[in-house]
């Protein structure tokens, strides 16, 4: 990733001069102080700044790079939203890079991300999917959610799901968290945690 590094007396002086050279507004860059000196006849602020663009692209490329690893061919899109980044992945073979219960396409999030800190020293905000499956997968399991939800308010049983990772259980949660009529409760141990939905009734009757 291509880091660029600025020196003048002070952090602000040594900002604006990375924004005029760079010709990018300061929401675009990352901007670092590597080195403050304020020593009487040696004010020094030098600062590494890197443009957000240039961290979109090595998403792109590192995302390249592994799935050429996997021997797969990929095309991507890229949506830049207001706080984060969207990008999707269509590859050749979209269950490989899927995998069971998502674990690989978790996986490459997980690297990528970490990969990222690492060269920026915070997160940045992106979501990668794959052929839209985490949208599908989302859409499912909120119908699945208010599905259950209906049978166990009228049957007035709990209903126990199969075991989620923590992104899948926090739709469960959001998609029920103003339902009047039950309540969500996670349990179980990782990687085996898992949602319960439970009539409210409950709450007053124990």
């Amino acid at each position: 990733m291509k880091k660029h590094t600025y020196q003048a007396k002070t952090y602000e002086e040594a900002k604006n001069m990375a924004m005029a050279d760079l010709m990018e507004q300061e929401e675009n860059l990352y901007i670092k102080e590597i080195l403050n000196s304020n020593k009487l006849f040696n004010k020094k602020s030098v600062i590494e700044v890197i443009k957000k663009s240039d961290v979109i692209e090595y998403i792109k490329e590192l995302v390249k790079d592994i799935t050429t690893l996997m021997g797969l061919n990929i095309n991507m899109e890229v949506k830049k939203r207001e706080e984060s980044l969207n990008i999707t992945i269509y590859a050749d073979n979209n269950a490989v890079l899927i995998g069971k219960n998502a674990r690989t396409l978790n996986a490459l999030n997980t690297i990528i991300r970490q990969s990222v800190y690492k060269e920026i020293g915070e997160n940045f905000k992106f979501v990668l999917d794959v052929s839209e499956y985490k949208q599908k997968r989302e859409w499912n399991l909120e119908k699945m959610a208010k599905q259950i939800a209906r049978e166990v308010a009228k049957t007035k049983v709990e209903a126990k799901l199969d075991p989620m990772n923590s992104y899948e259980r926090r739709i469960i949660h959001n998609t029920l968290t103003n339902n009047k009529k039950v309540y969500t409760e996670s349990s179980g141990e990782e990687p085996n945690r898992y949602v319960v939905i439970k009539p409210k009734e409950e709450i007053f009757n124990n």
